[in-house]
């Protein structure tokens, strides 16, 4: 009884460490974007919604994010969601990045509360498709090619991905 009572806590923080996977159903919490909107965590249900994360260090990064950029004007306004969320230890260094490359994307930091959601990185990038009842249908870690990027509309919606 003993040996079990020790090692119930070290079972939970295993299973508090498992990252969400396909599957598995994310609900997004509350955020607040870096220009300062605040995005109830109710407005993403019923949408398809990209999440990648990311940071301004991180070189492949740099080389993915121009890809959510593409995909993100070429999906705006046909129901797809994205959120990027940057791992950056200071808001103002996310903030540079983003203005220094002209990115329009919605970029929000990490927080308790998406990591909740979303459960610990295995990596960066670190990207989640959900479907609109906010099933993760792919995840994927590290620098997806402009193509990949271009087809995760379609994991989204299934076959078929709107565009405007």
């Amino acid at each position: 009884m003993r040996l079990a009572a020790a090692l119930l806590p070290m079972a939970l923080a295993a299973g508090a460490a498992h990252g969400v996977e396909v599957g598995d159903t994310v609900t997004l919490p509350d955020v607040q974007l870096l220009d300062g909107t605040r995005v109830p965590g109710a407005s993403w249900r019923g949408h398809p919604v990209v999440i990648a994360t990311w940071a301004s260090w991180c070189p492949y990064c740099a080389l993915q994010n121009p890809r959510l950029q593409k995909l993100y004007d070429a999906t705006r306004g046909a129901g797809l969601r994205i959120l990027t969320i940057s791992i950056d230890a200071n808001p103002q260094l996310a903030s540079d990045y983003v203005a220094k490359r002209g990115f329009t994307l919605p970029v929000t930091m990490e927080s308790d509360a998406l990591c909740a959601a979303t459960g610990p990185r295995k990596g960066l990038p670190e990207l989640l498709v959900l479907d609109a009842d906010g099933r993760v249908v792919k995840k994927e870690t590290g620098e997806m090619l402009e193509d990949d990027v271009a087809d995760l509309a379609r994991y989204a919606y299934g076959t078929q991905a709107p565009t405007r």
